[in-house]
C-alpha cells in the first residue's frame, strides 16, 4: 500500500505530498490542486476522508460507510460516492454527497455494483460498467440528477476496473477487465448512448 501522490506538469510527472492514511480501491474527485481522496482498503474497509490542495493532504469528513472498489466524480466541496463494496451488505447500491466537510446519504443506484466507473458532478453525475458478486459484468449505466439514478443506455462493451471521465453528456470509459481478460477500447457516451473510440496504446 502506498500512500504517494504523483502530480502531472505540462507532460511529466512529479511527487507530490504523501496521504496521510495509506490505502488502496479508494476513490477520488476534484482537481489537482483541490482534490478529494476517500473510503478504501488499509487494510481493513476505509471510511477516512483526505483533501488535497496542490501539495499537501488534510483529514476530511468520514464517509456515513466504509466503502472500497467504488466510484466517485463531483468535486472537493461537491463530491459524490457511489457503489461499491461494504462489509455488511458486499455491493452496495448506496450513494453519499460531500459538502466540502461531511457525507450525507443520496439516492441508491438502481443496480448494486462495485469496480464501477464514474463522471460528471453530484447533481449530474454518470456510473458506468462494473461488476456484481453473481460474477456479472455490466454494460448498464446510469445517471444521477442530486436525488436519484435512472436508466441510460448500456455500453458496448461491459466491464469492470475501467476507466471514466468527463461529464454527464460527454463521457468516456477505457480500458478495464472482461471474461477473457483485459482490453484496450474506449467508448464515448453522449448522454443516451455509447459509441466507439479509438483503443488504448496498452490493454
Amino acid at each position: 500500500q502506498l500512500k504517494i501522490t504523483a502530480v502531472s506538469t505540462s507532460g511529466s510527472w512529479a511527487t507530490g505530498g504523501n496521504m496521510g492514511t495509506a490505502r488502496y480501491d479508494l476513490s477520488g474527485a476534484g482537481t489537482q490542486t483541490a482534490g478529494l481522496g476517500f473510503g478504501g482498503y488499509a487494510p481493513g474497509l476505509s471510511n477516512a476522508t483526505e483533501e488535497y490542495d496542490g501539495s499537501a493532504w488534510t483529514g476530511g469528513g468520514n464517509l456515513g460507510t466504509a466503502t472500497r472498489n467504488f466510484a466517485g466524480c463531483g468535486t472537493q466541496t461537491a463530491g459524490l460516492g457511489f457503489g461499491g463494496y461494504t462489509a455488511s451488505t458486499a455491493t452496495t447500491n448506496a450513494t453519499e454527497h460531500y459538502n466540502g466537510s461531511a457525507w450525507t446519504s443520496g439516492g441508491n443506484m438502481g443496480t448494486g455494483r462495485y469496480r464501477l466507473a464514474g463522471a460528471g458532478t453530484d447533481t449530474a453525475g454518470l456510473a458506468f460498467g462494473g461488476y456484481t458478486p453473481s460474477d456479472e459484468y455490466l454494460n448498464a449505466t446510469e445517471h444521477y440528477d442530486g436525488s436519484a439514478w435512472t436508466s441510460g443506455g448500456n455500453m458496448g462493451t461491459a466491464r469492470y476496473n475501467l476507466g471514466g471521465a468527463g461529464t454527464q453528456t460527454a463521457g468516456l470509459a477505457f480500458g478495464g477487465g472482461i471474461i477473457s481478460g483485459v482490453i484496450n477500447a474506449t467508448e464515448h457516451y453522449d448522454g443516451s448512448a455509447w459509441t466507439a473510440g479509438g483503443n488504448l496504446g496498452t490493454a
